[in-house]
């Protein structure tokens, strides 16, 4: 009799934490969602940067290519900008090399060498 309730009690925590785990796998995904659904709406509200029209082309070949390789893109241009906005020249410079050296096609191309010129020349004022 004590043993069949030690199992029916482990079987109630095992259906607890696996409720659990998959409530917080369905809040995670839809908290990305939300995230992914604002970041979109945030873009539409921003204005496009003067060299967005020149890139879009670059950018859309560039996707062709390599369909999965734009969120990374995104991403080390967004880290190198912040190691810029940081006071960080040197980081930034190498993050927008590493950028260049794995997408030297991308749609950002314009704008990173544009940003390295300008963080060259911080790092010859400092």
């Amino acid at each position: 009799m004590q043993t069949m309730a030690w199992i029916i009690l482990v079987a109630i925590i095992v259906v607890l934490a696996l409720g659990g785990w998959l409530a917080r796998k369905r809040w995670v995904e839809r908290s990305r969602a939300a995230e992914a659904r604002e970041a979109k709406f945030v873009a539409q509200l921003a204005p496009m940067p003067p060299g967005a029209a020149q890139a879009a082309p670059a950018m859309a070949a560039a996707l062709r290519k390599d369909p999965g390789s734009l969120p990374q893109q995104k991403l080390l241009f967004e880290a190198a900008a912040k190691a810029a906005e940081a006071g960080e020249p040197v980081l930034s410079i190498q993050l927008y090399a590493r950028l260049l050296a794995r997408y030297p096609d991308s749609g950002f191309a314009g704008q990173v060498r544009a940003a390295v010129e300008v963080q060259k020349k911080k790092l010859a004022k400092g």
